[in-house]
């Protein structure tokens, strides 16, 4: 039931409220100033009639006006009663006026003026709104005024008003000058580029600025080029020339765009003649072949697209005279262009680095048929190359500047030329050197030997002060005299123009300098062999050999040894063995071998043999170990040569303790086999047990292959279970060796199947363990597959000397080492008598007696 009550009627007439707001209205009345009570109130009544909870919150605020909870809570509900509503309907004026009664009380809070702002915007009343953006922004302190301009600026971009949001963006830019990119992009949007150059412009100079974009200064320099070059009818208020001039001089790294949007704002402005001024001080200008690129290409689009909009315009209207005349011109303008790229390329490498001595041959050869130019090339290159500073060989131009004037018939200007080369301070004697040389050789080529001598003497003469060949604190001439390159020359132009002792004081002085080479030495002495003067020619060899150490004194060692024993032969034959010795003392074992085998042939030839047998064998041990195994072949050849086979079983023996296991094996083979044609199976079966302990039989099958068929040949049933026996025991023994075993199997299985970790690489431990048990089981099989033959194969063996009754003891013993044979075997070999035993005879070769052999 509802009840009506009226309370103080006649000052409240209009109060009516229902039996449940009893509670609320009486804590009111007992605390009307509470802020909670009113909420409690206004909570409890939400469901209400619109105008009875805005009459409540009337109440509340007259008797609470300056409470921002009650003011925010009213005026939302009276934005959301009319949220539905016509824009045009009177709620909305009601609803204006409840705000602007708020701000007599709550002009400070923003949350309010931006709602407000809000709810004007949907209602698009323009001029309202921005008159209530101004009124927050002067109600409200300035510290929060960067909460009304975002909405503030979405008004005013909203709106097709671009003066009007001009103005408030310049108001802004007065609290936020760092937003100014977005003013920019806005100013670019609405068509005023000339006021968006000049903020650019701005920003750019500005040193503190920091882009929000995360834009560089070199960035925001490259649009402010853009915008200004591509629209320079809209800008007016900016020197768009001195502009990019300045960013030049700021960005030397990237010329060539800032040189490219100079000439396409000449070129968008008309001036087409300007634009190629621009270009050709650019191509002039740049450091970089990048940069050279950029310009060139445009300047050669520049003028394809003249010459197309020049004939496309001569098609339109008619040809004339003076417009063929006008795109001849343009043509020959752009071959000339095109033509000049090389150079102009070579022009921008000088400038990067204009001692570059190749760059400049270069561009002589680009100038190719016109003299003038060539020589005023080489003129500029040795005026500005400094032998400092050069890369490369700075001599080579003054060399090909005389060269191009001796081509051309002018003698004279190339020696003046040369002349002047020859006083230059260059950085390294040699460039010096090169210079004479070419003196010499400039006047030989024209037959002035005479000249040529005195030039050369005259370089090689010893200067006033004289000076170490690397001592760079002495100039070049006064270091030359020593150089090598010089003294050849002069030394084999006296060879043919000098007399004996010219050429031999030449040589002589070379050696007293020091500067002698090794082929230097071998020259003088052979120049002295072949005018008959040997002894000269030895006491030649012993100054170079003085000068020199190992290695450089070899070669002069073995033409020296060479030259002496083919002069003397045994004549000398003490002096020679002297010599060997002296050239062996502290010789290198990688140079050794050679001495050794000169030496050994000395005391074949001419001395005695056991001196050669003595030097083979200082041979095997002085050489380096890669030799070794040659050196051996070769003691082991002249000694049967001269001894007989059998003194060679020592050289075999001591080769086997020394060389590495792979080559003896091989030795044991030979020795092996050496003894089998000398009849010794005993010798070559002791040989091939001993060979046994360094042979794996997985890896060297050959050799176990040998020795079965040297057993089959020539052994019987005990020999061939003794080495079946020994096989099995080697076999175990490299078994044993884990870290062997493991990883010959893990190699013979990876190369077939790939590593076990690509099988299963979760799995690696356990597949390791099944791969090498897999591998034990092939080598097991193995084993059984290389047993001896069986009977059927009518292997005879030689019969032992044991009787059968002991044959049938043995058989019945056990014995764990006991190779079974079949039933049908032992009964084919118990079968055969003496007399059926076949033996296997040889003769003994004549080798084997030696010098002991009958005439």
């Amino acid at each position: 039931m509802v009840v009506m009550a009226r309370f103080s009627r006649q000052e409240r007439p209009d109060l009516v409220f229902d039996e449940e707001d009893l509670p609320y209205e009486e804590e009111i009345m007992r605390n009307q100033f509470s802020v909670k009570c009113w909420l409690r109130y206004i909570e409890f009544k939400q469901g209400a009639p619109k105008p009875r909870l805005n009459q409540l919150y009337e109440r509340a605020l007259k008797l609470l006006p300056c409470s921002y909870k009650l003011w925010y809570r009213y005026l939302k509900a009276r934005r959301s009663q009319v949220k539905h509503r016509c824009v045009t309907d009177p709620a909305y004026e009601d609803v204006n006026n409840c705000h602007e009664r708020a701000f007599v009380f709550m002009h400070k809070m923003p949350r309010l003026w931006l709602d407000y702002c809000q709810f004007l915007m949907e209602q698009g009343r323009i001029t309202h709104t921005r008159r209530t953006f101004d009124r927050a922004l002067r109600a409200l302190p300035i510290t929060q005024h960067s909460r009304i301009w975002p909405l503030y600026l979405r008004f005013l971009r909203s709106h097709s008003l671009p003066e009007t949001a001009v103005r408030g963006y310049r108001r802004f830019l007065k609290l936020s000058p760092e937003s100014a990119e977005e003013y920019i992009e806005y100013l670019k949007s609405s068509d005023r580029l000339d006021e968006a150059a000049q903020r650019l412009a701005t920003v750019v100079n500005d040193e503190h600025f920091v882009s929000k974009a995360g834009k560089s200064n070199y960035q925001l320099w490259h649009e402010l080029c853009d915008l200004i070059s591509q629209n320079p009818d809209k800008v007016q208020s900016l020197n768009v020339d001195a502009i990019i001039r300045g960013g030049l001089t700021r960005f030397t790294d990237q010329l060539g765009k800032l040189w490219c949007s100079l000439a396409d704002y000449y070129i968008r402005s008309g001036h087409f003649e300007k634009a190629r001024d621009v270009y050709e001080e650019a191509i002039r200008t740049v450091m970089t072949v990048r940069d050279f690129t950029q310009v060139f290409d445009s300047y050669a689009q520049f003028e394809e697209s003249m010459i197309a909009a020049k004939m496309e315009t001569t098609s339109e209207l008619g040809r004339e005279e003076e417009d063929d005349v006008d795109l001849e011109l343009r043509l020959a303008r752009f071959e000339q262009l095109i033509s000049r790229r090389p150079l102009l390329l070579n022009s921008v490498l000088l400038r990067q680095n204009p001692h570059h001595v190749h760059e400049w041959h270069k561009r002589v050869a680009l100038h190719q048929g016109r003299p003038r130019e060539i020589i005023n090339t080489y003129t500029e290159a040795v005026q500005t190359v400094d032998p400092f500073k050069a890369t490369g060989k700075p001599h080579t131009l003054w060399v090909a500047f005389a060269k191009f004037y001796e081509d051309n018939g002018q003698l004279d200007d190339a020696r003046i030329i040369l002349e002047k080369a020859t006083r230059v301070s260059f950085k390294q004697v040699d460039d010096l050197a090169s210079v004479w040389c070419e003196c010499g050789e400039l006047e030989l080529r024209h037959e002035n030997y005479d000249q040529a001598l005195r030039l050369l003497r005259k370089a090689t003469a010893l200067p006033a002060r004289r000076a170490e060949y690397f001592d760079s604190s002495e100039p070049v001439q006064n270091r030359v005299y020593k150089s090598l390159k010089v003294w050849s020359m002069l030394a084999d132009l006296e060879e043919s123009l000098g007399t004996f002792q010219s050429t031999k004081s030449v040589y002589d002085r070379i050696l007293d300098l020091r500067i002698a080479t090794p082929q230097i030495v071998i020259n003088y002495a052979m120049f002295l062999e072949e005018h008959k003067y040997f002894e000269e020619s030895f006491k030649a060899y012993e100054r170079g050999i003085s000068l020199f150490k190992w290695p450089n004194v070899s070669d002069i060692w073995s033409t020296y040894l060479t030259k002496f024993i083919t002069r003397y032969g045994g004549r000398k034959l003490e002096r020679a063995r002297d010599l060997f010795e002296q050239a062996l003392d502290g010789c290198p074992p990688k140079y050794a071998k050679t001495l050794y085998l000169l030496y050994a042939q000395l005391e074949e030839e001419w001395g005695l043999a056991r001196h050669a047998m003595a030097v083979y064998e200082r041979a095997t041990q002085a050489v380096e170990p890669a030799q070794q195994y040659d050196m051996f072949n070769i003691y082991i050849k002249r000694a049967a040569e001269i001894y007989g086979v059998t003194y060679t079983r020592g050289i075999y023996q001591k080769a086997i303790e020394v060389l590495s296991d792979e080559h003896a094996r091989e030795m044991c083979l030979r020795f092996a086999d050496m003894e089998c044609k000398l009849g010794e199976i005993d010798r070559a079966r002791a040989i091939y047990s001993f060979c046994s302990q360094i042979c794996d039989p997985r890896t060297t099958g050959a050799f176990w292959q040998t020795w079965k068929d040297f057993e089959v040949r020539h052994g019987n049933e005990d020999t061939i279970r003794e080495m079946l026996r020994i096989r099995r025991s080697v076999q175990a023994t490299y078994n044993t060796q884990v870290n062997f075993m493991a990883s010959q199997m893990l190699k013979v299985s990876s190369s077939a199947t790939g590593t076990v970790s690509d099988l299963a690489p979760g799995q690696s431990g356990m597949d390791d363990m099944k791969l090498l048990e897999q591998r034990a089981e092939q080598l097991a099989a193995e084993a059984e597959h290389d047993q001896p033959p069986q009977a059927q194969n009518k292997i005879l063996f030689v019969r032992s000397d044991a009787s059968r009754e002991e044959l049938a003891e043995l058989a019945q013993q056990a014995n764990p080492e006991e190779i079974e044979l079949g039933e049908d075997e032992d009964e084919d070999e118990m079968d055969l008598e003496p007399n059926e035993v076949q033996l296997e005879q040889q003769s003994v070769p004549a080798a084997v007696f030696g010098s002991l052999k009958e005439d």
